[in-house]
């Protein structure tokens, strides 16, 4: 993956971490218009998504944004919102990052 869209899927991932804050903040307060921002930074998080599709196509885009939002969301779960993963979680989690390790391994590489 060149650096451009590896800036382009950080760039997307951190839109996506920002509109599931405002998600999690929409389900214990309400309010439509803090629906309507979370639904247009999800819109804007694909807009750059697509970036990242044409560069490494569907799958391994889709696995890569996938991985990097369960950590990157995770994290932000734990120490802004306190939320506590059991072992079994946090296991699962060890497992989809190594899952997606596998899936973006460059074809041909040793080892």
């Amino acid at each position: 993956m060149s650096a451009v869209t590896f800036l382009w899927l950080g760039l997307a991932t951190a839109v996506f971490v920002g509109a599931n804050a405002v998600l999690k903040i929409y389900a214990v307060k309400g309010g439509v218009p803090v629906l309507v921002g979370a639904l247009a930074l999800f819109c804007l998080g694909n807009f750059l998504m697509v970036q990242v599709m044409k560069a490494n196509g569907l799958g391994l885009a889709i696995a890569l944004s996938a991985i990097f939002q369960l950590v990157a969301i995770s994290v932000m779960a734990i120490f802004v919102f306190g939320e506590r993963p059991t072992g079994l979680q946090l296991a699962g989690m060890a497992v989809g990052c190594m899952a997606v390790a596998m899936i973006a391994w460059p074809a041909g590489a040793k080892g």
